[in-house]
């Protein structure tokens, strides 16, 4: 069996890190067996010379001059006896090997020759065909590709001269030479119109369709002997030659010559697009794509190799280049009795329809193929790179043909590893839908104890598990984390979450709710605070649809999600008894729960619960008024007190809005609090205020206020109040000054000034009073200008518009009689009369003129008071 080279890798670099080995180690390219069934007891008893190989079958000769087909697992089809030499003195046979091989296209027709000098073409299934004996070792044949059609029966056959054989339209074969005087022939190989053989000089290339030779490629190393290291020939496509001699290599590309340059040269050049050496002697090539797989024979004084390995042939794959090549992989194979061999004992073919390779020894034949995606994941495996295999597989899932237990492999070495969660993450993807398998999973991550990794990986949508296996999970969770919580108090809120999270996240479909329940009852009777487990029940509850018992604990333990429960299950029924608990936990929420559904719990049945606490009363009164300013005018005089007790600064605000408050009340509350400018307020609400104006005065001392309400009230009186009452006050003299100019004539307290008296900051007060007088005498001139400009404007536009004409026709009619304006005989006088606010009159049909001769009216417009319009216009003929 064949074996690959980074064996030999190992054995070289002991010293190096076996990890390390392991992460530059690269994935063969290649993958080998053994052909064997009935190639193996043929090899035991003969050994193998040449071998050609077709899509459908294997043709194999033999030393003792046989030839076997073979099916493509080495079983033999057919055998035919070739070659033998009779021996005259002893009156027997001697068997010689056969040379060469050769199949057509169809694989209908096959050519063989030997070293006694036969040269038998004939079909495998008709049976005719050439049989000739020649007086030389034939050393190669070669069929037309198309040799089964009728118009390509040409063959070529090598010694010491290339012949071709061709049967005319007689039936009869005729040989011409192509070649000879340059020693034997060693190598053919027929592609297409074009043939190429090998002898002791060089390559050459015969078209036979133009009957001209085109080329010559000489052979580089002529030290070496060509019947030890023989030439190996290669068709790539119908164009390219790939020629190995020695450890040089040769890509040839058969091209069309530009018609010009033609004259007396073949219509076809070859350009040698590639030659490198190599670093063993090649014993075979074949293409892979565009790169290629040589076949390497390697001497025993190799100072390249291990001792071991010395000999060994290799098969390696290179990308050819200009001018080298670099190796892809390199494989040591190790073939039977390898160490007798020579370089001409080994031949590399390959199937055109496959990328298979077979490799022929005399006692040996091995089978090279493409790694497909199959061997790709057994060598991740082998190298315990699980991830990329499982991701491998993914891809490719429709291409291979095993390795359906890639992910339990995964998963095993996970948790031999001792990587839990990694091994439970995995299972989601792994196991997928197959519900025995995530069972079997879970038990054993039970037995390990290794649950809590597993957990939130379960499935929890359509496909799911026993409720058994939650409930298993659950217990567990409860259990350690309770215990654990138990001996390191300080540890409860960080540990217990993970019981309360998997409560949270799992459905409570996946498991007997009412058996959890029991469970965190039993716990809670030996630990009856603990809010974990107190939230967790509740939120159990909610799941069994049992609120009332979920609402406690939550208003119990004043959770944040009390109020999204009442209004996701409509739980107001429940809570009518229950709000000033909510009060207390959080006011603001509360009280927007209970007036975003009053329909549910009536206004006067939370004024009712609250009207022992007013602290709170006065809270939900407020936002029901900053609502809705008339939906709780009743309670408007309970709210005046609750303002004055716990919120004097919205008291104010709430006076001037309510219309629904008690005046008398509010002024009773408000004076004996001493509640100064709620009471002015008042006062000047109910008609009092030159009393309101007199505690501005009086307890506030604020001018600038007394002079805001005096603006505001605009009463003569009051001005009066307040400059006597400001007159004996310098500040507020100075206050009066700077602010009354715009409602008070100034000279009016200035006249009411006592001679002598010392007012702060006059002469900046008086000339604020002439810079307003100037300001207001400006605005006045302004205004006029603007006024005149517009009336001008106005009259002009109004000027233009009766002066323009009007029109009369037929169809207009008189606004009095409603007959045609317009009389139908147009040749009598008649007079008609036309507003300018476009009604029009028969002059007969309008009243006679009023005390002012010659002015007349519309009767329509002045019916209406839009003022009087004169006549514009008098048709009289």
């Amino acid at each position: 069996m064949a074996e690959v080279e980074d064996q030999g890798r190992k054995l070289s670099e002991e010293s190096t890190d076996e990890s390390e080995e392991e992460d530059t180690e690269e994935e063969p390219k290649l993958k080998y067996e053994r052909l064997t069934n009935g190639v193996t007891e043929v090899l035991q008893k003969d050994a193998a010379s040449c071998m050609t190989v077709h899509d459908k079958f294997l043709a194999l000769g033999t030393h003792f001059g046989k030839v076997y087909l073979l099916d493509i697992q080495g079983n033999v089809t057919q055998k035919f006896e070739i070659a033998s030499l009779k021996l005259s003195l002893c009156n027997c046979y001697l068997l010689v090997k056969i040379n060469q091989i050769s199949l057509d296209e169809s694989g209908d027709h096959v050519g063989i020759c030997s070293e006694d000098g036969k040269v038998q073409v004939f079909g495998l299934y008709t049976r005719e065909g050439f049989h000739e004996n020649f007086d030389c070792p034939i050393k190669v044949v070669a069929l037309h590709p198309q040799f089964s059609k009728s118009n390509n029966k040409q063959f070529v056959t090598g010694g010491n001269k290339l012949l071709l054989y061709e049967r005319n339209w007689l039936n009869r074969w005729k040989t011409s030479v192509l070649h000879e005087g340059e020693g034997n022939i060693t190598n053919v190989k027929w592609r297409a119109n074009l043939i190429a053989w090998a002898n002791n000089l060089g390559v050459k290339i015969y078209d036979i369709g133009s009957k001209q030779r085109i080329t010559n490629v000489l052979r580089d190393n002529t030290s070496l002997r060509p019947d030890m290291y023989p030439c190996s020939l290669c068709w790539k496509n119908n164009t390219t030659l790939i020629i190995g001699w020695g450890s040089s290599v040769k890509i040839c590309v058969v091209k069309e010559r530009d018609p010009t340059e033609i004259r007396d040269l073949p219509s076809r050049y070859v350009e040698i697009v590639s030659a490198f050496e190599t670093e063993f002697f090649i014993s075979g090539l074949a293409p892979l794509a565009d790169q290629l797989v040589t076949l390497y024979y390697v001497k025993e004084n190799s100072e390249h190799m291990e001792e071991e390995f010395r000999t060994r042939p290799r098969l390696d794959i290179i990308q050819p280049l200009a001018e080298g090549c670099e190796e892809i992989s390199s494989d040591a194979l190790t073939v039977r009795n390898f160490q007798e061999n020579q370089c001409r004992d080994y031949r590399l073919e390959h199937s055109e329809g496959e990328s298979l390779f077979y490799i022929i020894s005399p006692k040996d034949i091995v089978v090279a193929k493409e790694r497909d995606q199959d061997d790709h994941i057994d060598w991740l495996l082998e190298k315990k790179k699980y991830e990329e295999a499982l991701m491998a597989a993914e891809i490719s899932f429709k291409n291979i043909k095993r390795h359906d237990k890639i992910g339990m492999a995964y998963i095993n070495h996970l948790v031999e590893r001792g990587d839990y969660d990694a091994a439970a993450r995995k299972c989601q993807k792994v196991l997928g839908k197959n519900m025995d398998l995530w069972e079997n999973e879970v038990y054993r991550f039970k037995t390990i104890g290794q649950l809590k990794a597993i957990s939130q990986y379960l499935p929890r949508g359509d496909l799911r598990l026993r409720p058994a296996i939650y409930e298993m999970i659950l217990h567990e969770f409860l259990k350690t984390d309770y215990e654990v919580c138990f001996k390191f108090a300080f540890l409860l809120l960080f540990l217990t979450q993970g019981f309360a999270t998997l409560i949270r996240e799992w459905p409570g479909e996946l498991y007997n709710n009412m058996a959890i329940v029991q469970a965190v009852n039993e716990h809670l009777k030996k630990d009856p605070t603990n809010s974990m487990l107190l939230t967790t029940l509740a939120e159990l509850y909610t799941y069994d649809q049992r609120y009332d018992r979920a609402l406690e604990i939550y208003l119990k333990l004043r959770h944040k999600d009390v109020y999204q429960l009442i209004h996701k299950h409509n739980l107001f029924s429940s809570i009518k008894d229950k709000i000033v608990l909510l009060m207390d936990f959080d006011k603001e929420k509360a009280v927007d729960m209970l007036l975003d559904n009053e329909d549910k719990i009536s206004m006067d049945k939370v004024v009712e619960e609250l009207k022992d606490r007013p602290e709170l009363l006065h809270v939900y009164l407020h936002k029901l008024f900053k609502r809705d300013h008339h939906k709780g005018q009743k309670y408007h005089e309970r709210q005046i007190s609750l303002y004055a007790e716990f919120d004097r600064p919205n008291l104010l605000p709430f006076l001037r809005e309510s219309m629904h408050c008690p005046l008398e009340k509010a002024l009773e509350i408000c004076q004996q609090r001493h509640f100064v400018e709620e009471t002015v307020f008042l006062l000047s609400r109910m008609g009092n205020c030159r009393r309101a104006l007199q505690m501005i005065m009086e307890e506030l001392a604020d001018v600038d206020k007394a002079i805001e309400f005096a603006k505001e009230q605009d009463d003569r009186e009051l001005w009066e109040d307040l400059i006597s009452y400001s007159i004996d006050k310098p500040p507020f003299i100075t206050g009066l000054l700077n602010n009354i100019g715009t409602h008070v004539d100034p000279i009016l307290l200035i006249h009411r000034i006592k001679e002598g008296m010392e007012i702060p900051n006059l002469r900046d007060s008086l000339v604020k009073i002439l810079q307003d007088y100037n300001l207001q005498i400006l605005l006045r001139e302004g205004c006029k200008k603007i006024l005149v400009a517009d009336s001008l404007s106005l009259l002009q536009r109004m000027h233009r518009t009766q002066k323009r004409g009007v029109r009369v026709d037929e169809e207009n009619i008189c606004e009095s009689c409603h007959t045609p304006i317009l009389p139908s005989d147009t040749a009598q006088a008649f007079g008609v009369v036309v507003f300018h606010c476009r009604h029009k009159f028969h002059k007969e049909c309008l009243p006679s003129p009023g005390n002012v001769p010659g002015i007349q009216y519309c009767n329509i417009c002045s019916a209406k008071r839009r003022g009087p319009g004169s006549g514009i216009l008098e048709m009289k003929k």
